[in-house]
């Protein structure tokens, strides 16, 4: 093999030019390549250049404080942006809805596949995932500005089905980052959360005819590495650049953490239990939606307490806790760990982990609850001037045997108490939740009903069912006044089952529920 150049984070960044499409791995604060995109955002503010470039990237890298994406969030430097998850880079999303440049939010697992699919040079990534949600054309084609205006995604029919086209496109500089490289371009990612997408984006770059660097803690001998750990083969690398401690570590200023790779295993016997607020009554209502030994994916907030439970009420192996960055069973992490998993039995690639949940791996999902309509329709991607981006909701979402939303009735200020198995609403939230109709759809509730999928709206006060003829209240808490307490709060009237259940007493207890003997 020939040797690969290492060169300075400076001259790597020359090697960038105007015009270039760009993709830079990493997930959320785990594995960005911190070194480069500095030396690149450097470049830009004393020289103007490159400018008019397009990002492109899965789950957008960052710690909401000027890392990561914002290092692109400088006008001028960027043409384009198009992504998954866009939360991390707070300026690049202000950037984004005020039509700085053009912008675009495509599914964060139909992104990983792309990568594939451009390595491969197909035409484009053709799935389902992504119908009647936000990114169909029909209903906008994932722009987010009046600045874009290229058709990125393309409506077909395929033996008369409907599916979605994502138009690929080549790239011209990918920017990663790994553990070890040797002289041969070789590289390892054993001290990172996972192998993410970097075998695929180096070859989608390299086939591209583009330049691959990869940013690494260091330089070892040629042939010393274990070829099991090879991620990134030296035949796609074109430099090196070695970063600095600071922009080394595992996730953004958390120091390496061994149980998150393998090396070693921690005791997980000192899972907190957590206060009993709405929350947690939320979790628990939600915990009862485990069937035995499903394969499940927690999302971030109140779904994540969901794993408390378990442990608390001692059913935590009736599940396996899988993370779309790549982890399987484990515990996930939150903060800037998220992504990674503790004592994880498998670490897949991120764009495998999604051809799992793509075709229907998932027993049950467990994700927020941020705002819904009557017809099951779910917004978690844009919310007026703050843009989060869809993620990996949409591939989840959309595929899972069955969904739990889980979140409070209403937000901004409620304050709950269970007193005596029965809930008491304190002081009701100033923002509702239940809206006429969502900002963005996230979540088509059409599709799910189409497909037959069952969903569960699950709050501190009542659960809903998503069934053909729109959102229908199944269970109310104890102590709660339907009207005054459920259907004022609430913009839409929904259904009503008529065999209108109390929801299980135990779940507004302080003792544990028994889920155990059950």
């Amino acid at each position: 093999m020939r040797k690969i150049p290492v060169i300075s984070a400076q001259e790597a960044a020359l090697l960038v030019n105007d015009g270039d499409t760009i993709s830079t791995g990493g997930f959320l604060s785990a594995g960005s390549p911190e070194t480069l995109n500095k030396a690149l955002e450097q470049r830009f503010l004393e020289t103007g250049h490159p400018r008019d470039l397009t990002l492109f990237f899965a789950a957008c890298q960052g710690n909401r404080d000027g890392s990561g994406g914002d290092r692109y969030a400088h006008e001028g430097m960027l043409k384009r942006a198009v992504g998954g998850h866009w939360d991390r880079a707070p300026k690049l999303g202000e950037m984004a809805l005020a039509g700085k440049f053009e912008a675009y939010d495509l599914p964060q697992g139909v992104i990983g596949h792309m990568y594939r699919d451009i390595a491969a040079h197909k035409i484009g990534t053709i799935t389902h995932v992504g119908l009647y949600t936000f990114v169909d054309p029909r209903n906008g084609g994932g722009k987010l500005n009046s600045t874009a205006t290229e058709d990125l995604v393309k409506l077909v029919n395929i033996e008369g089905k409907e599916r979605l086209l994502y138009k690929t496109f080549p790239i011209h500089v990918v920017f990663l980052r790994a553990s070890y490289g040797d002289e041969y371009g070789n590289c390892t990612v054993h001290r990172e959360i996972g192998p993410l997408d970097v075998t695929a984006m180096a070859q989608a770059c390299h086939n591209s005819g583009g330049k691959v660097i990869v940013q690494v803690e260091k330089v070892v001998q040629g042939g010393t590495l274990d070829p099991r750990l090879v991620a990134i083969p030296g035949i796609c690398v074109d430099a090196l650049v070695v970063g600095s401690a600071e922009d080394s570590l595992q996730c953004m200023g958390v120091p390496y953490d061994g149980s998150l790779t393998g090396d070693f295993r921690v005791p997980l016997d000192a899972i907190p239990e957590i206060p009993l607020d709405a929350k947690k009554v939320v979790a628990r209502r939600a915990a009862m939606e485990l069937p035995d030994g499903a394969v499940v994916n927690l999302g971030t907030g109140v779904p994540e307490k969901i794993a408390n439970v378990a442990a608390e009420e001692g059913i935590s192996d009736r599940m396996t806790l899988t993370v779309e960055a790549g982890p399987v069973a484990g515990i996930p992490m939150g903060g800037t760990q998220f992504g990674a998993a503790a004592n994880p039995m498998a670490l897949m690639p991120h764009n495998v982990q999604f051809d799992f949940y793509q075709g229907g791996g998932l027993d049950v999902a467990f994700l927020g609850l941020a705002e819904t309509s009557g017809n099951g329709d779910l917004n978690v991607s844009k919310f007026g001037s703050r843009l989060a981006g869809c993620g990996g909701f949409i591939d989840i979402t959309q595929n899972a045997k069955k969904l739990v939303y889980c979140g409070t009735f209403t937000t901004k200020g409620l304050r709950t108490e269970c007193r005596d198995g029965k809930l008491v609403i304190l002081q009701e939230g100033s923002r509702k939740k239940f809206v006429r109709q969502v900002e963005h759809i996230t979540f088509s509730g059409r599709y799910a009903v189409e497909t037959g999928q069952p969903v569960l709206y699950v709050t501190e006060r009542a659960v809903f069912a998503l069934r053909p003829e729109g959102m229908t209240l199944i269970e109310i808490a104890p102590g709660i006044d339907l009207q005054t307490q459920i259907l004022d709060q609430m913009d839409f009237v929904p259904q009503i089952a008529e065999d209108l259940k109390l929801m299980d007493a135990r779940i507004f207890r302080e003792e544990r529920m028994g889920l155990a003997d059950v």
